[in-house]
């Protein structure tokens, strides 16, 4: 390798072309891990100086040091454009599955690297916290930290937040007080309101680059635009009232005038790329498989559902977060399996949580339940494995359910690997290397659905259906992304009569959320109701007592949900007539 000054300025076309060879890659591998010193230390330490000082960021050095990271040019040519002519200050605004998330790792590992960022701050909604943790450590080798106390800001120069929890209170006196190397905002559409508090947040933060993640920088009007630019580079579009009177062509401030030059100056700021026509993700086959309970299953679900609904209304408001908590925890974890809701039933009937006439109930159901040996779900899902011959993802949300599964699948034949949460990484990285190379099956619980990329295998099993939609569509990500250069199958197990049937009800009648590209789904709720979860709204509606009235609920919520599909087209289609002439298209 050589990094003489005749290289110093290529061409970008040029500099996306130079490669490592093998020494290069040991070395960057070594200088980067190798504590100690000594003459060896100090020579790799020298040599790690030295790639550090690379003019012009005229070769990228990360991609020795990566893990798991496909090496795809719209990618590499965002990273170089950020570093080269951004000077780190740059909205990734591709759409939806083109891995803007891999560019922002990218990118900061390059300044990572060359010791120009030590100290970072990624802020996202607390439901992606746990999945950008675990890219950034499994991709990138990158140690952050979810923000869990005031410490933390302190104590952790690498450093994960809600933005929710982050622009509170003493969180935020003490993010302020600190200078940040680079800030990387996900979602950053939230941050389309200048007057909000999340605006006001980040603007205040000292920072010497920033990434600002968007599909959608334009959501309703032109405004959005102007006040996402202004966070990056105040002055970019000129002063608010000039940006209206130059860039804005309509009273309604959604449609653009001087497009050109418009595009000009977002060039400066703004990184898009769109799915061209040979670019597309393989098609979905989705398989939906509704069971039928066995009487004991069902009078045990029913029963359960009775309680929860008589706990629920008798608190009449009064009810704790934790007793709500755990009503909902009952309430899914029947939807799983008997073995998963018996442990728990057993340990309610011996809380304070509830009273003693509870209690008793509690305790006859936990007996019910340890009485049932085998579920139905189970039989109905090695009937579709024995019709296929390919490696299957199969994901639970419950230990219980997962040990009880892996029971099953054994005893008929099948090479499980399990994986879940309390696996040290090695075993988790041990888990996945097993499954590519001769595990039939990978038993996970939503651990898995974070952060791994799995697409040498194109087959998930759902084999119950968390009420959080977005967990959904991680498992699904974990093989349909990019990559994946085979037809997808998603099979979704469900009981009828469940509050599972609903929800598929909802999502794939009513939105075909299984049509969807991994991460339109999160635009699509994010314009339902920002006040509840999703996961509420669904216990609001299955405790209601008469069917009559979730029925019609049921109902409310699926038009709620047809309207902001509706309206996240509309924000595609206005994004890409305002952002066309910015977006340069992926080819195949």
């Amino acid at each position: 390798m050589s990094l003489s000054s005749a290289e110093a300025t290529p061409s970008a076309d040029a500099a996306l072309s130079l490669q490592f060879d093998e020494s290069d890659a040991d070395l960057l591998a070594r200088a980067f891990r190798s504590p100690g010193d000594g003459p060896q230390a100090w020579r790799l330490n020298g040599e790690a100086h030295r790639m550090s000082l690379v003019d012009g960021f005229d070769r990228l050095l990360a991609w020795p040091s990566l893990r798991g990271v496909g090496r795809y040019p719209h990618q590499e040519r965002t990273c170089v454009r950020v570093l080269r002519e951004m000077h780190g200050r740059a909205i990734l605004a591709d759409e939806v599955g083109l891995g803007k998330t891999v560019e922002a790792g990218l990118i900061l590992k390059e300044y990572a690297i060359r010791g120009l960022v030590r100290r970072a701050l990624i802020l996202t909604p607390a439901s992606l916290t746990g999945q950008w943790r675990e890219e950034m450590e499994s991709k990138f080798d990158l140690g952050f930290a979810v923000l869990r106390s005031v410490r933390d800001w302190e104590h952790r120069p690498l450093l994960i937040a809600s933005i929710d929890k982050a622009k509170r209170g003493p969180h935020r006196a003490a993010a302020q007080q600190r200078p940040w190397d680079l800030v990387i905002v996900d979602e950053a559409h939230r941050l389309k309101n200048r007057l909000s508090v999340n605006w006001r947040f980040v603007a205040s933060l000292s920072k010497k680059y920033m990434l600002l993640l968007t599909a959608t920088p334009v959501q309703n009007d032109l405004d959005e635009l102007f006040n996402l630019v202004s966070l990056l580079k105040p002055g970019a579009l000129h002063t608010y009232d000039r940006f209206v009177e130059r860039y804005v062509g309509s009273a309604d401030g959604r449609v653009p005038a001087h497009v050109p030059e418009l595009r000009d100056r977002l060039r400066d700021v703004m990184v898009r790329h769109r799915r061209g026509i040979a670019f597309t993700l393989p098609p979905r086959r989705v398989h939906s498989l509704p069971v039928r309970l066995s009487p004991a299953e069902r009078r045990l679900y029913d029963d359960v559902t009775d309680f929860v609904r008589d706990a629920y209304w008798s608190a009449s408001g009064r009810m704790s977060w934790a007793a709500r908590l755990t009503l909902i925890v009952l309430q899914r974890e029947i939807g799983s399996s008997t073995f998963a809701v018996a442990t728990t039933l057993g340990r309610l009937a011996q809380s304070p949580l509830f009273g003693a006439a509870e209690r008793d109930r509690l305790g006859a159901l936990q007996r019910d339940a340890a009485a049932i040996t085998s579920n139905v779900k189970a039989i109905h899902l090695l009937g579709f494995l024995r019709s296929s011959d390919e490696k299957a993802l199969v994901f639970t949300q419950y230990l219980r359910t997962l040990q009880y599964l892996q029971g099953v699948l054994e005893r008929d034949g099948y090479r499980v690997v399990v994986y879940h949460g309390s696996l040290p990484p090695a075993a988790k990285d041990a888990a996945v290397r097993a499954f590519r190379e001769d595990r039939q099956i990978f038993l996970s619980t939503e651990a898995g659905g974070e952060g791994r990329n799995l697409q040498f295998a194109r087959t998930v099993v759902n084999y119950d259906l968390p009420w959080n939609p977005l967990r959904i569509e991680q498992r699904i990500g974990r093989v349909h992304r990019l990559g994946q250069d085979r037809e997808v199958h998603v099979v979704n197990l469900w009981a009828q009569d469940t509050v599972e049937a609903y929800l598929m009800e909802l999502l794939d009648r009513k939105i075909h959320m299984f049509e969807l590209v991994v991460g339109e789904l999160d635009l699509i709720l994010g314009t339902l109701d920002e006040r509840r979860s999703f996961e509420d709204m669904m216990m609001e509606i299955w405790t209601l007592r008469q069917a009559e009235e979730r029925r019609a609920a049921l109902r409310r919520l699926g038009d709620a949900l047809v309207r902001a599909r509706d309206e996240y087209d509309v924000m595609r289609e206005r994004n890409e007539e305002v952002l066309r002439e910015v977006s340069e298209e992926v080819p195949a």
